[in-house]
């Protein structure tokens, strides 16, 4: 089972900056996570569960949303996407994987989608390596070795929904939309 950890780290003394005169890009917040992800003391201070994702929420770069995220093996997010928000992230310790569709989906009105054979996509993001995406950008993320895995991800806007989908071959389901107040 997920679980919150109370405490605030920021950042603001070991990643990139962002004047807050400007909403980040996302190449902006990938150069945030990079750095975070590069800052033993900060990845060190999350502490790791067995059995669930632990995270942080940290002070992200120009009124970003930004979390350490600590994932046990064998864990993962599901497929879902960040809705109007762009974002980023970086793997600090282990490996993540992650596998997306390339393929822009609409953002209302549909509860099922056939998709296409060739959206998908994967992708191996070990220590130091990171990535950044647009909006609705959709994805699973899995720590599918026998250690665990930390990284550091970053959205803007802060995420106003997570929409989470199943998969059963090329057939994609919307299945929950959650708010804020379900994560927080």
């Amino acid at each position: 089972m997920s679980q919150p950890v109370p405490a605030s780290p920021s950042t603001s003394g070991s990643a990139t900056t962002v004047s807050r005169a400007h909403a980040p890009t996302s190449a902006e917040l990938l150069d945030f996570v990079r750095g975070a992800a590069a800052d033993p003391e900060l990845i060190a201070s999350l502490p790791l569960d067995p059995e669930g994702r632990t995270w942080v929420r940290l002070d992200g770069p120009g009124g970003s949303e930004a979390w350490l995220i600590g994932w046990p093996p064998a864990t993962g997010t599901g497929w879902h996407d960040h809705a109007e928000s762009v974002g980023a992230f970086a793997t600090a310790v282990g490996e993540l994987t992650e596998h997306s569709l390339a393929v822009r989906l609409p953002a209302d009105g549909w509860k099922t989608l056939e998709l296409r054979e060739d959206v998908d996509r994967g992708r191996k993001l070990g220590a130091g390596r990171g990535r950044a995406f647009g909006r609705h950008h959709v994805h699973e993320v899995l720590n599918a070795s026998d250690a665990h895995a930390v990284s550091v991800h970053a959205y803007y806007p802060p995420l106003p929904l997570i929409r989470r989908f199943s998969r059963s071959g090329a057939v994609l389901r919307l299945e929950q939309v959650e708010r804020p107040e379900d994560w927080q």
